[in-house]
């Protein structure tokens, strides 16, 4: 299936586009779909007026553009809160069905969750919950692939994105833990990370996708 434009919104925002340019091959590796249906949907969205286009620069939302972004992700996060919290789902089990119950969540039903759930502020991955009438800015941070060996991390919000989700958890990385970089392959190869219990190559693909606070 098409991811449709929400889906296209949704990403462009979790990867900063609310503050800078977001190229293609970003969008192209956050949806696993093709460049030419990346620049077909950017096409359409600039048309509606949700983003705008900067030849060879990239995409970025507009004012409409991140109000529509930021509601969307609002029920989104507070459906993963509360699968995670109250119906035992595991963080990478979480985004399919999410994505379901935010097209039919009314304002209402948002506000009751949130108000059920005690206003949490992140969801399972590290990214804010705004409230109603917020839009959401993340914490400006670099991804694991932007720092050179020695840089010592803490995994700070990953990429709500199912095949991401279901690698970190195979390769045993959780949010919040801290380690070393302690190597950096040539050629966009893995970027080993270390700490006194495991030692984690990771793939630049995923590297590219986590975002990380500097310890």
């Amino acid at each position: 299936m098409t991811p449709n434009r929400e889906d296209y919104l949704k990403l462009i925002l979790e990867l900063g586009g609310d503050q800078q340019k977001i190229n293609n091959k970003q969008i192209v590796s956050g949806l696993a779909i093709s460049a030419a249906s990346v620049s077909e949907m950017v096409s359409k969205l600039v048309k509606e007026g949700l983003v705008k286009h900067t030849p060879y620069q990239g995409v970025q939302l507009t004012e409409a553009g991140l109000q529509k972004a930021s509601a969307l992700i609002r029920r989104h996060r507070l459906w993963e809160v509360f699968l995670v919290e109250h119906l035992n789902y595991s963080w990478n089990d979480v985004h399919d069905d999410a994505e379901v119950l935010e097209h039919v969540t009314s304002s209402t039903l948002a506000e009751r969750l949130e108000t059920y759930l005690n206003h949490p502020k992140y969801c399972p991955h590290g990214g804010m919950i705004p409230s109603e009438t917020q839009t959401i800015h993340e914490i400006k941070r670099e991804t694991l692939s932007s720092y050179p060996v020695g840089t010592k991390i803490k995994i700070a919000r990953v990429l709500d994105e199912r095949e991401l989700l279901d690698y970190l958890v195979s390769i045993d990385v959780k949010l919040h833990e801290e380690y070393e970089i302690i190597d950096v392959a040539a050629y966009e190869g893995p970027i080993t990370i270390q700490n006194e219990e495991k030692t984690i190559p990771i793939s630049y693909k995923a590297a590219s996708t986590i975002f990380v606070d500097q310890v």
